[in-house]
């Protein structure tokens, strides 16, 4: 299939559009303050598109999509369980402390909160979790376009050198996120997310009159066999051999993972650490948390008409782009098409910004700090921050090929997140909340809890469902509570003067902290 001269106008004007827009901030940029946190002078209306766009992005168009169609109704869950209620808690507790405490990362808060060992380690794997991040959204940019098309991703075919696409999506978000930072970032997912729900709208829209509507549906997919029994079923039970288990779901997606996601995500937190007033990240946080509740009509949806619609498909991540290449019409494929973009690059973006904030931050500048002596200028934080984009943007590009061949790319990104989302989560809410836990404690709940990871996830027959990427992440987090709590109760606490700000009621509560950290963020601003 060729896009026709209409699909490559629009494509064409919003790639243009998005460059320009996204460069244009670039000169409001003149100190780290304004690269990594625009300034502080985001309005909440900004922070909460741009959260939405930066979380569902690819991982929901095509992959969420790919789970609608391989599991049904059960995907839907990582966006009403596993997004709202997280949201609204980030809201009312973790994003007020964040604004308040005026760090720039959550390994910054880790390392002032426990020792610099928690926040090397937590940067460092949150470090690479980004990088990770970066090409599996470059590799779904390539795979998208080639099902779409009806070629092979990785290799050049007809008039289509796709890997060359990619490419465009690297020099597009890479200029302007090193030009302007995250203002950039955030004016361009305003657009994005304009652009992605009403290419996703008209998609549904197609999709659902082309079965019959949402009854026919129903029928049509419950009658082609007994494997559809559970599609339109929300909790699966617990001994279901899909990743959705209602077990895994509540405990491991909704208390941990979800939670943990949208309180200690860079590349969510990092918006409201911009925020221009703290009513301004907590509204962004809730106004994000209103727009993720249309998500899974406009990502589930297509998913589940594909199974109609497109039944046998080898990879359940070809069903949008099928979609897209089967029933749009010139035109409206176009839109779908810039749709996608919006999706991948907003992802892209996101994730490169905060990279190179926590690279800088947490693990350059600690160790410049432990050679000179003494901490990076906002200059020299501002062009370590740039060298850092332009690395990590060629390196997700190289690397995106690596990543062929996953079954179902949501899963993937679950399971590497599993890794570490429990211990993480663990000790940032022990260390929030429980003025007793102190840094061995901290120290021990992570490097501990990444271990007890990495053993539950290579210990076979442990868990009923094949991808049990949910019970590791509730299993280690209870066990990374256990050996916090243990462990600081063992060793001798921390001094007051250490913890003194770092402590939520503290923060909240405490005039004195207020005037010292009111001077430090205008300092550091």
């Amino acid at each position: 299939m060729n896009l026709h001269f209409i699909d490559l106008t629009i494509i064409g004007l919003y790639m243009l559009g998005i460059f320009v827009l996204g460069s244009f901030f670039g000169k409001y940029v003149k100190g780290a303050g304004d690269y990594f946190v625009a300034g502080r002078a985001l309005p909440f209306w900004a922070i909460g598109m741009s959260i939405v766009v930066s979380d569902i992005g690819a991982t929901d168009f095509i992959a969420t999509a790919g789970a609608g169609y391989t599991y049904g109704v059960a995907a839907a869950n990582f966006d009403w369980i596993g997004s709202m209620p997280a949201m609204v808690l980030a809201a009312f507790i973790f994003v007020p402390y964040y604004w308040r405490s005026g760090v720039y990362t959550i390994p910054e808060f880790l390392g002032r909160r426990y020792n610099v060992v928690v926040q090397a380690v937590h940067g460092a794997i949150w470090g690479l979790f980004l990088i990770v991040m970066l090409a599996v959204m470059l590799w779904l940019t390539a795979d998208t376009l080639a099902t779409t098309l009806g070629t092979d991703p990785v290799l050049p075919v007809g008039d289509y050198d796709l890997r060359l696409w990619v490419w465009l999506v690297v020099l597009i978000t890479g200029i302007y996120t090193f030009s302007g930072g995250l203002t950039a970032v955030v004016m361009t997912d305003v657009v994005q997310m304009v652009v992605m729900f009403v290419g996703g709208g008209a998609l549904v829209s197609l999709t659902l009159w082309e079965v019959g509507g949402w009854g026919s549906l129903q029928e049509q997919v419950l009658a082609m066999g007994p494997e559809y029994a559970n599609h339109f079923t929300m909790l699966l039970p617990h001994d279901s051999p899909t990743p959705y288990p209602w077990t895994g779901i509540v405990f491991g997606l909704g208390l941990v993972m979800a939670t943990g996601y949208m309180c200690g995500n860079q590349a969510i937190v990092q918006r409201t650490l911009g925020a221009r007033s703290e009513w301004d990240a907590k509204g962004g946080m809730l106004f994000a948390g209103f727009l993720k509740s249309f998500v899974p009509l406009l990502i589930i949806l297509p998913g589940l008409t594909a199974v109609v619609l497109a039944p046998g498909l080898e990879n359940g991540d070809q069903a949008v782009p099928t979609m897209i290449r089967d029933y749009l019409p010139p035109g409206l494929r176009g839109l779908m098409f810039a749709a996608l973009f919006a999706a991948l690059m907003s992802s892209v973006d996101s994730y490169l910004n905060s990279a190179s904030t926590i690279w800088t931050t947490d693990i350059y500048g600690r160790i410049a700090r432990g050679v000179t002596g003494k901490e990076l200028s906002s200059k020299q934080a501002l062009r370590v921050g740039r060298v850092f984009t332009v690395t990590f943007i060629l390196l997700g590009g190289l690397f995106a090929p690596a990543l062929a061949g996953q079954k179902t790319m949501y899963n993937f990104i679950q399971t590497v997140l599993s890794m570490f989302q429990g211990p993480v989560f663990a000790i940032l809410f022990l260390g929030i909340m429980w003025r007793r836990a102190n840094q061995w404690g901290g120290m021990a709940g992570l490097l501990l809890g990444v271990v007890f990871t990495t053993i539950l996830h290579n210990t076979n027959d442990l868990f009923a469902s094949d991808d049990p990427f949910l019970f590791v992440a509730w299993w280690s987090f209870v066990f990374s509570m256990i050996v916090t709590v243990v462990v600081s109760l063992l060793t001798p606490k921390d001094p007051d003067e250490k913890v003194r700000g770092l402590i939520f009621g503290q923060v909240m509560d405490d005039g004195e902290v207020q005037r010292v950290l009111g001077e430090r963020i205008t300092e550091e601003g």
